[in-house]
């Protein structure tokens, strides 16, 4: 695997409010047993998971050292060196020597959840494998669960890839696309929900549904997303010609039909908006506005860490307390 795609793991992976969270190339492969191996070789097969999670005792553990590490400290007695063993009939560790009790699944995704680990954990397992989504309805034939509960743990799943702010820099494309309800000759973007996208070539992406696309909500956005060395390409929108006073900035006249002059183009985002458009068609076929920006942040995780192992890095995610994860 090449070093930038083990970096876009790492990047994705650094929760910014719990600073004792922050993971490095290093310690991120030593410290993932079960996929550093796996990572290297760039799959992760049914066969691999049934092998690594064959039960809910395993994925208990699991949950505890992506949490936990390879903790000794006891937090109450303060003791060095202590163990923590498995507490019997229940889901949580306690220390040997004063028994201060650590319960991993607190305020994670699987908080209070009837639903079995091993289910959770093939969830995200079927998540991680898909390039176009996993829809409710084939969570709960999968997994034997009604579709409140498939429709439910799916949108748990969802919450664990929420974008990080900032980071891009170099050439930039920026560029606005409209999602949902029915175009109407009248207004050609009624009941559409506008989304503004921003991506590096070569780099990360990021999207944000806004309430509207023009120049006062894509300054901001663009502002809280690109370094002020980034060189912004973008159409000849008008959404857009305040950037010069803060980027530097060069458009591609598309109302002219030109859509390439040199490395003046906006094609990489334009080809994210296409994927995303299709899978959101093909794969969920509605999405309400209430929860869209969670399906874009799903297609932004999946372009983000294109071309590595997906699975360890929601399962990194899942472990943590949710308020943590970014």
């Amino acid at each position: 695997m090449h070093d930038n795609a083990i970096l876009r793991i790492v990047k994705i992976m650094q929760p910014t409010l719990n600073d004792s969270y922050v993971i490095n190339r290093h310690k991120y492969l030593l410290y993932n047993k079960y996929f550093a191996t796996i990572m290297y070789s760039m799959r992760y097969t049914i066969k691999d998971f049934r092998r690594d999670f064959p039960n809910d005792d395993v994925c208990l553990d699991t949950v505890f050292k992506e949490r936990y590490g390879d903790i000794d400290t006891c937090p109450s007695c303060g003791v060095i060196g202590t163990h923590f063993y498995r507490v019997k009939g229940r889901k949580c560790y306690a220390c040997e020597w004063c028994g201060y009790q650590l319960h991993p699944l607190a305020e994670t995704i699987f908080h209070k959840s009837s639903t079995p680990l091993t289910s959770w954990f093939y969830a995200i397992y079927l998540f991680s494998v898909s390039k176009n989504g996993v829809a409710a309805k084939e969570l709960e034939r999968h997994l034997g669960v009604t579709y409140k509960t498939a429709h439910l743990m799916a949108r748990q799943i969802r919450s664990l890839m929420a974008q990080a702010d900032g980071g891009l820099s170099g050439t930039v494309e920026a560029d606005e696309t409209y999602i949902g309800g029915h175009r109407r000759s009248t207004a050609r973007w009624e009941n559409k929900s506008p989304v503004l996208g921003v991506v590096e070539r070569g780099g990360e992406v990021r999207a944000k549904v806004t309430i509207g696309a023009n120049a006062s909500t894509a300054l901001p956005f663009l502002r809280n997303n690109v370094e002020k060395d980034g060189f912004i390409m973008t159409d000849d929108s008008k959404v857009y010609h305040r950037l010069k006073r803060e980027y530097g900035h060069d458009v591609i006249n598309h109302s002219e039909k030109k859509y390439g002059r040199g490395i003046v183009y906006t094609n990489t985002i334009e080809g994210f908006w296409s994927q995303m458009k299709r899978s959101i068609d093909g794969t969920y076929h509605a999405v309400s506005p209430k929860y869209l920006q969670l399906y874009v942040n799903e297609f932004v995780f999946r372009y983000n860490l294109r071309g590595v192992v997906v699975y360890p890095a929601l399962l990194e995610r899942a472990s943590k307390p949710v308020e943590s994860i970014l």
